[in-house]
């Protein structure tokens, strides 16, 4: 049993960021706006945050600091979605080579800015994030263990998230409105809808969502960034792919390759796994196998929003 609780407590680990990230997509190309620049912003929002901490944990800790490198990984992805945004909706350059240069551009920020500062470029940090048992909650039977031991605040703003998400696409004006200029941005500027601004605003949520997903993917997971977030980025291009662009199944999608990367990250603490006698690169290899397998089954039914990817231009209606 304590087995299937470490699995579980992992599985949310590694599928919390997974699904931030993924929901940030969403509204990027729910806005008609295609952003594989995920990679990018999750290395910007982790460099700058996991810096911060770095900076002040000698003066600072616990909760109150998580929460503040939160809101500076936030801002960082919308600063740097911004060129992204300005290249795709302004400029009307091609939105895949657009994201492809940040995907490139941020990594080599990072490193050179953390040479400068410290003349290496992994930045250390103390985790004095986990909360090892959460009062009264973690003493719940079977839900304590996995949600409330050894946990993360970040995984409950990662549920936070997807519910505000969920809301705000299908409940409000702005969801409304955001749907609309990624199916039909003619339609959608003919009743009065400023559709570049839409679309600037989708592309800059998705930055703010990136960016936190690049921060809570380190934070559990270890204790130094290397100006590398190891390819999450594209695998939540791919939960993003496989959920159809819709919040909950985003989640299952999540939960599913958060699974596959537990199996590939701690197979040797699972004693099953462990002794099959599997090679241990075919273990590493599961979430991109599982990547690779699933979009090869699913991309033929794969209903991205119509208008995702076409640079929008007012005057060719």
């Amino acid at each position: 049993m304590n087995t299937i609780f470490f699995i579980l407590r992992q599985t949310l680990t590694f599928s919390i960021p997974l699904l931030v990230v993924a929901l940030g997509g969403m509204f990027s190309e729910r806005s008609g706006v295609v952003n594989i620049a995920l990679e990018g912003t999750m290395v910007f929002g982790a460099f700058t945050s996991i810096l911060f901490i770095n900076t002040v944990q000698d003066t600072m800790s616990g909760q109150f600091l998580l929460l503040l490198a939160i809101l500076i990984a936030g801002v960082s992805g919308i600063l740097i979605s911004l060129l992204h945004a300005y290249a795709s909706i302004n400029m009307k350059a091609n939105q895949v080579i657009s994201g492809t240069a940040i995907n490139m551009l941020t990594p080599a920020i990072a490193i050179y800015v953390a040479r400068m500062i410290q003349d290496v470029q992994q930045i250390n940090f103390n985790n004095t994030f986990r909360i090892p048992l959460v009062p009264v909650l973690g003493k719940i039977p079977g839900l304590g263990d996995v949600f409330f031991k050894d946990a993360y605040i970040t995984t409950y703003l990662g549920i936070a998230i997807l519910i505000v998400s969920s809301i705000v696409l299908y409940k409000t004006k702005f969801g409304l409105r955001l749907r609309a200029c990624g199916e039909h941005p003619h339609a959608a500027d003919s009743v009065g809808i400023n559709v570049y601004k839409i679309r600037y605003a989708g592309v800059m949520l998705s930055g703010l969502l990136g960016g936190i997903g690049g921060l809570i993917f380190v934070i559990p997971t270890s204790t130094n960034f290397n100006a590398t977030v190891a390819g999450y980025g594209f695998l939540a291009l791919a939960v993003l792919i496989f959920g159809q662009w819709k919040p909950m199944r985003i989640l299952f999608a999540s939960l599913f390759f958060g699974l596959m990367k537990t199996i590939a990250a701690t197979y040797s603490s699972i004693p099953f796994l462990l002794n099959l006698g599997v090679p241990n690169t075919f273990f590493k290899m599961t979430p991109f196998l599982a990547t690779l397998i699933v979009l090869a089954f699913t991309s033929k039914k794969s209903q991205a929003p119509k208008a995702s990817g076409i640079p929008y231009d007012k005057s060719s209606r």
